[in-house]
């Protein structure tokens, strides 16, 4: 991927500069990069620093920590697709003996397990992973605190498990196969487990004086799958398009849409901030706007990456500093200056190429008691249903080839709408999991639970 400082007005770039020039001087950073994504391509990249002479560039690496955690998703996600595990599984079906087997894979990707945050002391961040060097030692003697399924609670060794389980299906290790399965496909090449010339170095910045000192450099051995990985904002650009669209080679569209989907139940502290989380990914809605991605720190890194499918802008941020500048409200503020700066241009409408009339006579206006719902065909031969008072439960569904949709999402999510005919084929009204919608409101001439009254309608008097 080449990075183009002309896809960009000028104004734009100079407010992305000034926001990040911002950021590394009030967070004090010795050094903070960032790149810009738009229509599936870099469109401009950032630096400052504190060193003259030494800008750092899109290929020069930094340490991302726990945004390895949504490379490990990912190759859990292909074992899935190749039917060789269910998420619905639990741990124990595929990798036996550990004391978090109960736990399903679903609850380990959305940090749902109820395991523990942290691996048992020393503090795995700053200590050898020699230390752990089996799965009980990362778990300890009492794994969960919570019932799996019943909270989010994020958990590192959640994602050391699903490295195992990578491992055991894969019968390789988790570093060959991430390289292999996903690195090499999407062309990430400075994209490592561990640093490879340029990078940078990690800085702990003093908190009441402006002076520095050196952060160790770990390899976290079996903990690898949860922050190991070392990467750059060109890399992290690539990745970003490929959350956005899939690609055929790693993951389908289909089921990096289902990543970014919420799996998780938010907690009142998260509901307020507008956070939860999916199969891992991040999710918040900020200013009215929906994004997705991953954070990460370790001892002298920082990063973040964030992405706005609705408006096909995503922003890459790292800075080498264990502390300071909040990498989640400078990607997302990136996002924002280019969305609202350059709002996304819609692709030219387009008539269909063919009309299906057994779809056509279905589209209008329906009514689900006094409620009334447009019903409207969209692409892919899809339709949704939507309030026509602007408020209620709307939704878009898929077509399943027989005369029948699945929603995909909020309340009818995974529910059938079917038309139901009469005996002359026409159609008497919509069954929506088991929701009655009619021509007319209560349609004496269709089947509705629970009857409608034989007078009709009438006045008070």
């Amino acid at each position: 991927m080449t990075t183009s400082q002309e896809g960009l007005l000028p104004g734009t770039r100079r407010a992305l500069l000034h926001r990040l020039a911002v950021a590394q001087s009030e967070g004090r950073a010795p050094s903070m990069v960032a790149a810009v994504v738009r229509d599936g391509r870099a469109v401009w990249h950032g630096a400052r620093t504190s060193v003259d002479g030494q800008l750092p560039d899109e290929h020069v690496q930094y340490r991302i920590g726990s945004i390895t955690k949504t490379f490990t998703a990912v190759l859990v996600l292909r074992l899935r697709d190749e039917g060789l595990l269910d998420l619905g599984d639990r741990l124990e079906k595929h990798l036996p003996g550990t004391s978090a087997g109960e736990a399903t894979i679903a609850e380990l990707l959305a940090h749902t397990s109820g395991l523990a945050a942290e691996s048992p002391a020393p503090w795995w961040e700053r200590s050898p992973g020699s230390l752990r060097p089996e799965l009980a030692d990362v778990l300890g003697e009492h794994p969960f605190l919570h019932p799996p399924g019943r909270r989010f609670h994020y958990s590192n060794p959640g994602y050391t498990l699903l490295g195992a389980l990578v491992e055991r299906l894969r019968g390789a290790p988790w570093e060959d196969v991430l390289r292999r399965e996903v690195l090499e496909p999407l062309g990430l090449d400075r994209t490592s487990a561990r640093p490879s010339a340029p990078h940078a170095g990690g800085w702990a910045v003093h908190p009441w004086a402006d002076v520095l000192m050196p952060e160790p450099t770990e390899d976290l051995g079996r903990m690898a799958p949860a922050g190991q990985l070392w990467s750059t904002t060109g890399d992290l650009a690539r990745f970003a398009v490929f959350l956005a669209r899939g690609d055929e080679r790693v993951l389908s569209a289909e089921t990096v849409r289902e990543m970014r989907a919420p799996a998780a139940p938010a907690e009142a502290v998260d509901i307020a901030d507008g956070v939860t989380y999916g199969l891992g990914l991040q999710i918040q809605h900020r200013d009215g706007r929906l994004l997705v991605g991953h954070s990460g720190s370790l001892p002298g890194f920082l990063a973040n990456l964030t992405l706005s499918v609705a408006d096909d802008v995503a922003a890459v941020v790292l800075a080498n500093c264990t502390s300071g500048p909040l990498l989640s409200t400078v990607g997302a503020d990136l996002v924002r200056i280019v969305a609202e700066a350059e709002p996304r241009i819609p692709e030219p409408w387009r008539p269909l190429p063919e009309a299906d009339w057994t779809v056509l006579e279905l589209v209008g206006q329906w009514y689900w008691g006094t409620y009334a719902f447009g019903l409207r065909l969209t692409g892919g031969g899809g339709v949704s249903l939507e309030p026509l008072s602007g408020k209620g439960r709307g939704a878009r569904f898929r077509a399943n080839g027989d005369g029948t949709w699945t929603g995909l999402e909020g309340y009818y999510a995974g529910e059938l709408l079917r038309p139901v005919r009469r005996a002359d084929g026409s159609v008497s009204h919509l069954d929506l999991g088991s929701f009655v919608f009619t021509r007319q409101p209560y349609d004496k001439a269709a089947d509705v639970p629970g009857g409608v009254d034989p007078e009709g309608w009438r006045g008070i008097g």
